[in-house]
């Protein structure tokens, strides 16, 4: 995610096994005392600066005292749909996704929060066709994905970075995620994940009408816009999130498709920004 929220290589997850992803880019992944002094910077930044709450979180754990207060947004109902991307491996921690998926390359690939369930030989057949125009972006069966929906009150529609969720008329308008996370797997049968990005105009509003409601209660918290871009700054974004805990199962082979043609010009999954530890730049939600 760079300014505007833009809102890793790895081969096939095997059951009962380590996610290879790990393995793969072991070779290019930082050491630990990379990701404390990218802590150590981000808190230096921020320190007495006024940042509000920060994203990503762990949403296990509703431990924060951050000071800065904002009104939670709206329901996603009575706001407008703005952009659709997602991020090679969680970017939150809890719920179905607690794997740690290791330091990456300190720049937000490779890291994150992987799917903790087991998936059949089947579901993680490898495909053909490449999942991303990146090469260190690339997809494969078994991997994990962090899927934002996100609103806005502005008079906004649909289409590419947060640049389409803001306004000139609106200068401080509201915002929302709704996040999914899902797991990829080779099976037809598994949702598609173009009907899951599906949207259309409901009371005047853009609205995408197929975020799912079976991956239980969402965790909703005060929070900022994410991506590896905020690993050692502040993001000056205020923003709802809603994520829910529950990982779902989505047809690989239709997020490829996906990739090659949609209206918020999306050919790859981005990375992630280090986990938000620091009690300080954390909501009490």
């Amino acid at each position: 995610m760079k300014k505007y929220l833009l809102l890793l290589c790895t081969t096939t997850l095997l059951p009962f096994s380590l996610p290879a992803s790990q393995s793969t880019a072991q070779s290019n992944t930082v050491t630990d005392k990379v990701i404390e002094i990218q802590r150590a910077t981000l808190q230096q930044n921020t320190e007495g600066r006024g940042f509000g709450p920060q994203s990503p979180r762990d949403i296990d754990n509703i431990a924060g005292n951050n000071t800065q207060v904002f009104s939670y947004a709206p329901g996603a109902t009575d706001m407008n749909l703005c952009n659709i991307h997602f991020h090679k491996n969680a970017e939150h921690k809890g719920g179905e996704f607690t794997h740690y998926a290791g330091n990456g390359d300190g720049k937000g690939n490779n890291s994150g929060y992987q799917y903790t369930g087991k998936l059949t030989q089947s579901e993680l057949t490898p495909i053909s066709v490449s999942v991303s125009k990146q090469l260190h972006h690339q997809l494969f069966p078994g991997d994990t994905i962090e899927v934002h929906y996100v609103y806005s009150t502005a008079q906004v529609v649909p289409g590419p970075t947060l640049a389409s969720c803001l306004n000139p008329s609106t200068k401080n308008p509201a915002l929302r995620v709704e996040s999914q996370v899902f797991v990829l797997v080779n099976d037809q049968s598994a949702p598609n994940f173009i009907e899951l990005t599906k949207d259309t105009i409901e009371g005047q509003r853009p609205q995408a009408v197929n975020i799912p409601t079976n991956s239980g209660q969402p965790i909703q918290y005060l929070g900022s816009t994410t991506g590896p871009a905020y690993n050692q700054q502040g993001s000056p974004f205020q923003v709802t999130w809603s994520v829910r805990p529950k990982v779902l199962k989505v047809n690989i082979n239709t997020v490829a498709t996906w990739l090659k043609n949609n209206q918020y010009k999306e050919n790859h999954a981005h990375g992630v920004r280090n986990l938000i530890t620091n009690p300080s730049l954390l909501s009490a939600y």
